[in-house]
């Protein structure tokens, strides 16, 4: 789904070893150890210092491995990509920023970073891709050496994520396509984890397809995490008649392959014009041309083309559009397929009139680069 030519740098960690629970009195029968919470397996998968059943893990010395190397490509993360992408949004759009509608995700697999950084109010984040659920275990079951491996393939198919803004689909179903910690949850978990949130409940769910249900609590209100495994590809499927029920929402779209610049994907790409309040993508989402009449559509950034696979989808109607301003402003992060921040472009697009957001209303700023359609 989402490709680049990068190479991804992996760290290795040695054997891991696990502290013995204490001993039980003698002559009472010996108590289960209750199983660690969602919430402090999330943290351990991230990298984060956790309580409980866990705790005695974190002294081992692969899992000090494992965090060092997770907050260091946290730490890089949250200076080039979450902290600029918030100020961002407060600063262009905070009425989208601060909205508690539907957030809608297509071809996003695991993201679930991305999909909070830009509206981290969404009472219901809906995310979508080819990538299975897979399965986070009670790792206090694991054997130690099978755990260290586990740690090690996690770490490997989040670097491109944490070091770019985007997943390598084949790389990232290599590491987790095998092994006891696998497919999207574990990446999930720790997104939630490292953005600050507790996991109340996951629930594994077939309809309208293969996903999960992750609910979370990190303000006010609890939020609700959707997951599903699921090919966009074609007309209008149950899975885009059951986003539809839950009604307009705000759509981001993001290293999407260009795959909705083709009739191939007609079926999403329509409904994301039918169903938005806001579409905020790269060029790689929906073509400036596909915009109906009666949306705008505002430019930041620079407008850089694509070369080598990529190089067909080049936008003559777009490039001009951002020719209007000689000197446009940097974006301030990268986004999309450039991991340059000099060269990062988003596109903010809106249907007029613009339907009311569930959010307190934020008086409406002025935008430049914009197309009128």
């Amino acid at each position: 789904m989402k490709t680049a030519w990068l190479f991804l740098v992996s760290c290795f960690f040695g054997a891991a070893t696990f502290a013995q629970q204490d001993a039980p009195v003698t002559g009472a029968p010996a108590a289960a150890a209750a199983p660690p919470s969602l919430t402090d397996t999330a943290r351990f998968l991230a990298g984060m210092p956790v309580t409980g059943a866990l705790e005695p893990l974190k002294h081992d010395p692969v899992w000090q491995e494992h965090a060092k190397a997770m907050e260091e490509a946290w730490g890089r993360k949250q200076r080039r990509q979450i902290t600029p992408i918030r100020q961002w949004m407060l600063a262009n759009v905070p009425e989208f920023h601060r909205s508690t509608d539907t957030m809608y995700y297509m071809f996003s697999g695991p993201d679930f970073l991305y999909g909070n950084l830009f509206f981290p109010l969404a009472h219901t984040y809906i995310l979508a891709g080819l990538e299975p659920v897979g399965n986070v275990p009670d790792v206090m079951q694991l054997p130690a050496a099978m755990l260290g491996a586990d740690l090690l393939a996690l770490r490997n198919s989040m670097n491109s994520i944490l070091r770019f803004q985007y997943f390598i689909t084949k790389d990232m179903r290599a590491d987790l396509g095998r092994g006891n910690v696998s497919g999207t949850l574990p990446i999930l978990y720790v997104f939630l984890a490292r953005l600050g949130y507790t996991i109340d409940d996951v629930t594994y769910v077939k309809s309208p397809a293969d996903g999960v249900k992750i609910t979370f609590t990190g303000g006010d209100q609890p939020q609700t995490l959707y997951y599903f495994k699921t090919d966009l590809s074609g007309g209008n499927s149950a899975f885009l008649r059951w986003c539809a029920a839950r009604g307009p929402g705000l759509s981001l779209l993001k290293a999407a392959s260009f795959l909705m610049h083709g009739d191939g994907f007609s079926g999403v790409r329509n409904f994301l014009l039918q169903n938005s309040r806001v579409i905020i993508q790269d060029d790689s989402g929906i073509p400036l041309r596909a915009f109906p009449k009666g949306w705008t559509v505002n430019c930041y950034g620079r407008y850089v083309p694509h070369g080598d696979e990529f190089a067909k989808y080049y936008q003559p109607d777009l490039a001009a559009l951002y020719a209007q301003d000689p000197v446009p402003a940097p974006l301030g992060f990268a986004f999309g397929y450039h991991w340059q921040p000099a060269d990062g472009m988003l596109m903010v697009a809106t249907p007029r009139p613009r339907q009311p957001l569930r959010a307190l209303p934020v008086e409406e700023q002025p935008q430049k680069g914009a197309v009128r359609k």
